[in-house]
């Protein structure tokens, strides 16, 4: 009943978002476009607003996806790819591959690049956490907060050094505060695929999870590698932020909340958590979409602004309870 009820919820959101916008539509307009209609209004939709729209649910599902892993990992439901710095370090190597000319292409470059930045400052975050003797999750937080301030100088660095006349800096400042843009529909149909490949790899982790959850040491009499299913489960949450940074750049909280109000439905057997934090992931940034495109006509209002002022609170609040307790 619950995911019938996030299904819903889900095409409840995009029927939303396929309804706003610099100009609102009704879905009397949504309806032909989506039929095959041949006027220019049901084109605009069907090549502009509905690739956008579901590009953003797909972001949203690959950022709860990966959110429940590092919790999962980590087993702290504070824990989040944009908190720990892995977001910062897809978006350090998302830059290069946007400033730097090179020999491959840009479709290639950039998610390599992304993928390779997020799981490197995944393991320089662990790593740093290890040598204090300490993974709890202050330690973790304030070096992923340390890591993600270094990072943001590097890459303002970067973006000074590296541009010129031939590059607009503005489409990097904007797609590194976040923002969806409108793929072609092969690129749309490749990123659905990755969604479905990462979403059945985190599936296979979610026995793991459950493992890990109740300690190494007891993970470890269970059976479980725990060296080397942290490794392969932090790989995989890197490649899955590296994606979504890739498609979205820096969206942060979403990989917070997602997790949270999954656990609040089903509690934390990971085999429902991963899927139900996926669709709530994607609810919640097809909203946040339609908002960014809605509220300040004709302009646009950055995702990762709108993602940033519902979060904050909500991990002050987290973070209140977890005081408390």
């Amino acid at each position: 009943m619950k995911y019938f009820m996030l299904f819903i919820s889900l095409i409840a959101a995009i029927m939303l978002g396929l309804c706003v916008g610099h100009v609102w539509d009704t879905p009397f307009q949504i309806i032909p476009a989506l039929l095959g209609d041949t006027s220019l209004t049901a084109r605009l939709l069907f090549e502009w607003r509905l690739p956008r729209v579901l590009t953003s649910a797909l972001v949203g599902g690959l950022l709860g996806l990966s959110g429940a892993i590092f919790q999962g990992v980590f087993r702290n439901p504070l824990t989040e790819p944009w908190l720990l710095g892995a977001s910062g370090g897809a978006a350090v190597g998302a830059t290069i591959a946007l400033l730097v000319p090179l020999a491959i292409p840009m479709s290639i470059s950039l998610p390599l690049f992304a993928f390779l930045g997020a799981f490197g400052t995944i393991l320089l975050v662990v790593a740093i956490a290890r040598l204090t003797g300490s993974l709890d999750i202050t330690t973790l937080l304030l070096t992923g907060v340390a890591i993600s301030a270094m990072l943001g100088a590097i890459r303002s660095f970067l973006m000074m050094s590296l541009s010129n006349e031939t590059i607009s800096l503005q489409v990097v400042l904007s797609w590194l505060m976040g923002g969806i843009q409108t793929p072609q529909w092969p690129i749309l149909g490749l990123a659905f695929g990755i969604f479905l490949i990462a979403l059945l790899a985190a599936l296979k982790l979610a026995h793991g999870l459950d493992l890990l959850g109740l300690g190494e040491q007891m993970a470890t009499v269970m059976g479980l590698n725990v060296n080397q299913f942290i490794l392969v489960a932090l790989l995989l949450g890197s490649a899955i932020t590296a994606c979504s940074v890739a498609l979205g750049g820096i969206i942060g909280f979403v990989g917070l909340a997602a997790p949270h109000i999954a656990r609040w439905l089903s509690g934390t057997v990971h085999h429902q958590l991963l899927l139900q934090a996926a669709l709530i992931g994607a609810i919640l940034v097809t909203l946040a979409d339609a908002l960014a495109r809605s509220l300040l006509p004709p302009g646009e209002i950055p995702l990762g602004v709108i993602t940033a002022i519902a979060g904050t609170p909500l991990f002050i609040l987290l973070l209140a309870r977890r005081s408390n307790r």
